[in-house]
C-alpha cells in the first residue's frame, strides 16, 4: 500500500511539473494587458500618428500606441489599410493565417514528445535504481531477501521426512529461537551460523523453512548469486543491508541458498582479490564476525559442494556446524512417499513400502516427481484414483525415460536390439556378485533403443570388488552377443555406452580404488601430477580389466548359446521382461503371461521373489549414487 501511495505521488509531481513547463511556454503568457478599441479609433490614431507597430493576422490587428499601450482590433475588408500605415510611419508585421486547431492541441503537439521522453527517461532512471526489485528510491545496493511468512504457506518439522537426523540437529536452533534464555543463562552460545550439505533435490530448503516455522519467526531467503553484480561493491552493499534488516526483525533465520555462488575459494581464477564475488565474500566474512548469537538472528546457508567453499567462511565463529542432508534411506524414503501422497486419492492396493523399496538413490524431488508422474498417467486413463500400475509406470519413465513407440525400427534392427539386450541380462543373471534385474525392453526409451535395468536389493553404501568386474562383464555382454549372433561386421554402434561406462568403472579401479594388483593402493586419478609412464601403466591396466571382463562374456554367452537364443526370441514376442520373466527363461520355463500384463519383481539366478515384493530400482543417473558418483541402480542400453 505504501508502494502503491509512493507511486501516486511521484507522478502527480511528474504531471504539475509537466503543466507548469507548458504554461511557461505558451506564447503570449507574458504579454502586457490589451485594451480593445474600434476600427475608427484605430483610424484616428493612424493620423494621429500615435501607433507605433502593428500586426495583422488575416482582419485581426494588434500592435502597440507611442505611449506603450496594447490594443487589439478587427478590421473590415480594407484595399488601402496598408498604405495608411506605411505613409504614416507605422511599423508593420504580417502574420500568417490563423489555423482551425485548438490551441490545446497545438500545446499537446508541440509538447507531448517532450513530455512522454522526461516520463521515460524518469521511470529507466527508477528501474536502475532499483536494482531490479530492491526497495527504495535508491535502492541498488539494497538486499534482495525475500521475506517469507505465514500467508505463504507456513512449513513445520511434519512436512519434513526422510531426515531425522538434520531435524534432530536443528531442533537445537529452535528450542533457541522460541527460548534464548535456556541457552544464554549457563554461558553458553547457540551457533551463528548454520551449513546444510547434501546433493541436489535433498530437501535443504525445505529443511530450513521448517525450522522457521517451527520457531515461528520471519524467515529472510536469498540466493548467493543475489548479491553478485558487475559493479564493484554492490554485493558488499546487499550484504550489509541484509544483515541490517535481520537485525530489525530478530529473532529470525536469514538463508542463502547456494552460496558456493559467492562463498567460493579465494584467490582462484580471475580478478585477483579485488573482483566482485571476493569483495562481497569478505563483507559477508566481517558481518558474520559483526554479530552475536544473543542478537537473535540465525544464519543457514545450503550448498551441495562444500569442497569449493572458502575455509575462512566454514572456521568456528561462522559456520559453527554442518548439517549434513544425505539422501533418504528405504525408511525415509517411505515417510516422504506418504506425505506427498496425502494430496492424491490412492487405489487400495498402493503400498509406499514396496515403492520405497524400489527407488533406492532417490532423492525427495524425485520421490515428488514419481508422486506426481503417477497422478499424470492415472489421469490421462480416466481413473477415479492412483493405483500401483501408475507407480509402476511412472517409476519406469522417471529410470529408464519415456516409452518411443512411435519410433520406427527395421525388423533386423529389432533382432540386434534384442540380443544385445538379451546378453546383457543373461551376464547380469549369471555373474556372481550383478546386481538382480529390474526389466529388460527393446522398447525405445529416451535415447536408447533399448536397455536393461539391474537393481540393488538393498541401498549400496559402497561397491566391492566383486561387483565391479560383475558389472564390467555385464557390459560386454551386449557387445559379446551382436558379434556372436551376426558376426564381427555387422556388429552396431549400440555399445558405446556400454564401453564408455565399462572403461569409468575400470579406471576408477585403477587410479581411485586401489584394486589393481600392478599399481598398488596409489591414488592415480590426478593426471596433470603423474609421470608420462605412471599414465601408461594405468591405461595399460584399465585396458587389461576390460579385456578380461570382455573375455569372460564371450565365454558365459558361448557356455548358455541356448538361453540367449530363448531370451531374444521372448523380448521379441514381449518387447518387454520384467527380473521375474528374465529368471524364468534362463531355468528353461515357459512364460504363462496374460497380454499386457506386467510384473514387478526383479530375478536373480537360484531365487524368485515371493509374489507382490519388489527389489530395489534406482534412477541411472550418476547423481544419485553415493560419493563415488555411481547411481544405486544401472542401466545398459
Amino acid at each position: 500500500m505504501k508502494n502503491i501511495s509512493r507511486n501516486v505521488a511521484i507522478w502527480v509531481v511528474v504531471v504539475m511539473t509537466a503543466i507548469v513547463m507548458l504554461t511557461a511556454l505558451q506564447p503570449g503568457g507574458s504579454h502586457k494587458a490589451v485594451e480593445k478599441i474600434t476600427y475608427s479609433e484605430f483610424l484616428h490614431d493612424v493620423s494621429e500618428h500615435a501607433v507605433k507597430t502593428v500586426s495583422i493576422r488575416d482582419q485581426n490587428i494588434s500592435g502597440e500606441l507611442t505611449d506603450g499601450k496594447s490594443f487589439a482590433t478587427y478590421a473590415p475588408f480594407d484595399p488601402s489599410l496598408v498604405h495608411r500605415l506605411t505613409e504614416a510611419g507605422v511599423e508593420v508585421t504580417a502574420q500568417p493565417p490563423q489555423s482551425d486547431e485548438s490551441p490545446i492541441m497545438r500545446y499537446i503537439g508541440a509538447y507531448l514528445p517532450l513530455a512522454l521522453m522526461l516520463g521515460l527517461g524518469f521511470m529507466i532512471f527508477r528501474q536502475m535504481q532499483n536494482g531490479g526489485g530492491a526497495k527504495g528510491a535508491m535502492g541498488f545496493g539494497k538486499s534482495r531477501a525475500k521475506l517469507l511468512n505465514e500467508k505463504q504457506g507456513r512449513v513445520t518439522f511434519a512436512d519434513v521426512a526422510g531426515i531425522d537426523e538434520a531435524k534432530s540437529e536443528l531442533e537445537e536452533i529452535v528450542d533457541f529461537l522460541k527460548d534464548p534464555q535456556k541457552f544464554t543463562r549457563l554461558g553458553g552460545k547457540i551457533p551463528k551460523g548454520v551449513l546444510l550439505v547434501g546433493p541436489p533435490g535433498t530437501g535443504k530448503t525445505l529443511l530450513a523453512r521448517s525450522v522457521a516455522g517451527e520457531a515461528n519467526v520471519p524467515f529472510f531467503s536469498i540466493s548467493g548469486s543475489d548479491f553478485v553484480e558487475m559493479f564493484v561493491g554492490v554485493g558488499a552493499s546487499r550484504v550489509r543491508d541484509m544483515f541490517e534488516q535481520g537485525k530489525k526483525s530478530a529473532p529470525c533465520i536469514i538463508f542463502i541458498d547456494e552460496i558456493d555462488a559467492v562463498g567460493r575459494h579465494r584467490g582462484v581464477g580471475l580478478g585477483g582479490g579485488n573482483d566482485e564475488r571476493e569483495q562481497t565474500l569478505n563483507q559477508m566474512l566481517v558481518e558474520m564476525d559483526g554479530f552475536e548469537s544473543n542478537e537473535g538472528v540465525i544464519l543457514i546457508a545450503a550448498t551441495n559442494r562444500p569442497d569449493v567453499l572458502d575455509p575462512a567462511l566454514l572456521r568456528p565463529g561462522r559456520f559453527d556446524r554442518q548439517v549434513v542432508v544425505p539422501n533418504p534411506d528405504v525408511s525415509g524414503r517411505e515417510k516422504i512417499l506418504r506425505v506427498h501422497m496425502k494430496k492424491l486419492p490412492l487405489s487400495s492396493d498402493v503400498d509406499p513400502r514396496v515403492i520405497a523399496r524400489g527407488t533406492p538413490g532417490f532423492s525427495g524431488a524425485d520421490l515428488a516427481n514419481l508422486v506426481n508422474e503417477a497422478a499424470l498417467f492415472a489421469a490421462r486413463e480416466g481413473r477415479n484414483s492412483v493405483t500401483m500400475h501408475q507407480f509402476e509406470k511412472a517409476k519406469d519413465k522417471v529410470m529408464m525415460g519415456a516409452e518411443r513407440r512411435s519410433m520406427v525400427m527395421t525388423d533386423q534392427e529389432k533382432r540386434t536390439t534384442a540380443y544385445h539386450e538379451a546378453a546383457h541380462a543373461m551376464c547380469a543373471y549369471y555373474s556372481e556378485g550383478s546386481d538382480p534385474i529390474h526389466k529388460a525392453t527393446i522398447v525405445p526409451r529416451g535415447q536408447a533403443l533399448g536397455m536393461v535395468m539391474t537393481l540393488p536389493e538393498k541401498d549400496n553404501i559402497s561397491y566391492s570388488r566383486k561387483w565391479c568386474l560383475a558389472r564390467l562383464v555385464t557390459a560386454m555382454g551386449g557387445r559379446v552377443g551382436e558379434e556372436l549372433i551376426f558376426g564381427h561386421e555387422e556388429v552396431s554402434a549400440g555399445a558405446s555406452g556400454d564401453i564408455k561406462g565399462a572403461t569409468d568403472i575400470a579406471r576408477r579401479m585403477v587410479s581411485q580404488w586401489g584394486m589393481s594388483d600392478k599399481l598398488g593402493m596409489v591414488a592415480y586419478d590426478d593426471r596433470e601430477a603423474i609421470s608420462g609412464r605412471t599414465a601408461q601403466e594405468v591405461d595399460e591396466e584399465v585396458r587389461k580389466l576390460v579385456d578380461e571382463a570382455y573375455a569372460q562374456a564371450r565365454q558365459l554367452v558361448l557356455t548358455h548359446i541356448d538361453d540367449l537364443h530363448r531370451l531374444a526370441g521372448a523380448l521379441l514376442e514381449y518387447e518387454t521382461l520384467t527380473g521375474d520373466d528374465v529368471a524364468r527363461i534362463l531355468r528353461g520355463e515357459e512364460l504363462d503371461r496374460r497380454e499386457g500384463e506386467v510384473e514387478v519383481f526383479s530375478g536373480r539366478r537360484g531365487s524368485v521373489p515371493p509374489s507382490g515384493t519388489l527389489e530395489g530400482s534406482a534412477p541411472p543417473r550418476p547423481s544419485k549414487g553415493n560419493d563415488d558418483g555411481f547411481p544405486a541402480g544401472t542401466q545398459l542400453a
